[in-house]
């Protein structure tokens, strides 16, 4: 009697764990609208606050209170936002404008290299050219880019209203925690596991933004010699999608390279830019990065594939973007329970840090200014 009770607890509790995640990836599904701002805003809160703690160490501002350190950097936030915001509409209004030459460009290309190929005039590559690269319709390409522009702005405005009230809550979040959980060790447990994450994930996300910075200034560097059109928008896109581990150097590399090849129409133009960006690529990737990150984000390769396939089935893009920061919080909640822990430590790439004595690795002093 008693292994059948067991039994059917376990079933129950199983069943209930089923029905929450297949109720958490619905939500995700269709609240992607309102949740994806959210998220962005709180990640984006997370490097503000590290960037005013950076900041805090200098000692030309160390005499700034700390409150008005994150004003000033939530306020440059804000500019920041706008102004890609004001590059991303002028650049779709351009290529709007340029499209018909770019156009040309790329089928003057195409004639070219079928001339080299000696394929010109052949009616069997006529028809492939025809029903493949023939189809393609700058204008129409590129003004369904300009129908997302102000979705885009819409979106960006979200996030700044988000980031301003969570500022002005954070202080107090503290004190709202140990009266929601009266019980003293469950309040620090809980407190240690947000530190936990707010550690990891905004030294992540600031060391990153910085090495994003980076390479989009050595690629803008790059694609301004070459005479690019829309260098800064380029950039900017190189270092937004470098977000994205593994794949989202290769698809920032790529988005300029094709502009190459509608804007010069010239093959050795096209690789020349092509290598010297992948160079720089990298140089960021195999060199900058790993000093400058290192293991601050504790996930196996594998499971960031994986992350990344789930997060942009769900939010496209932005999901992809946002896949190792949320899962990195995930890993860290699920090691804070002794239920969920073995699964933290499937997902981590170095185990050595379960390896502490549980109390070591669980429990932290408890705040000093509650």
């Amino acid at each position: 009697m008693p292994d059948s009770a067991d039994s059917l607890r376990r079933l129950t509790a199983l069943t209930l764990g089923l029905a929450l995640a297949l109720m958490i990836f619905w939500l995700l599904s269709i609240g992607r609208g309102l949740l994806m701002p959210i998220v962005v805003a709180v990640l984006s809160v997370y490097i503000i606050t590290s960037a005013s703690a950076a900041l805090g160490r200098f000692r030309a501002t160390t005499w700034m209170p700390q409150i008005l350190r994150k004003l000033i950097l939530l306020l440059a936030f804000t500019v920041i936002l706008t102004a890609f915001n004001g590059v991303v509409i002028v650049t779709v209004r351009d290529l709007l404008t340029q499209a018909p030459e770019y156009q040309a460009n790329l089928e003057q290309m195409i004639a070219r290299g079928m001339q080299l190929l000696g394929l010109e005039g052949n009616p069997d590559w006529r028809t492939i050219q025809d029903m493949t690269i023939g189809r393609i319709d700058m204008q129409r390409l590129i003004g369904g880019v300009a129908g997302s522009v102000g979705a885009l702005a819409g979106f960006l405005i979200l996030i700044v209203v988000y980031a301003v009230f969570l500022f002005a809550e954070a202080s107090g979040f503290a004190y709202k925690l140990s009266v929601a959980l009266p019980d003293r060790l469950q309040a620090e447990r809980t407190m240690a596991v947000i530190r936990s994450i707010n550690a990891r994930i905004s030294e992540y996300l600031a060391v990153k933004t910085l090495i994003n910075f980076v390479i989009g200034a050595i690629s803008f560097g790059i694609l301004w010699a070459f005479g690019v059109d829309h260098a800064l928008f380029w950039a900017l896109l190189i270092g937004v999608l470098n977000y994205i581990p593994y794949f989202g150097s290769l698809i920032a590399v790529a988005f300029p390279v094709l502009m190459a090849v509608v804007q010069f129409g010239s093959i050795a133009t096209v690789v020349s830019l092509a290598a010297l960006l992948t160079g720089a690529q990298m140089f960021v990737g195999n060199w900058l990065e790993p000093r400058m990150i290192g293991r601050k984000v504790n996930m196996s390769p594998f499971v960031v594939v994986v992350a990344l396939s789930f997060w942009t089935t769900f939010w496209g893009v932005p999901g992809a973007i946002l896949a190792v920061p949320l899962t990195s919080m995930l890993a860290i909640i699920l090691a804070a329970f002794d239920q969920t822990r073995p699964i933290s430590v499937l997902l981590a790439q170095d185990v050595s840090e379960f390896e502490q004595p549980r109390h070591k690795a669980i429990v932290a002093p408890p705040p000093t200014n509650p």
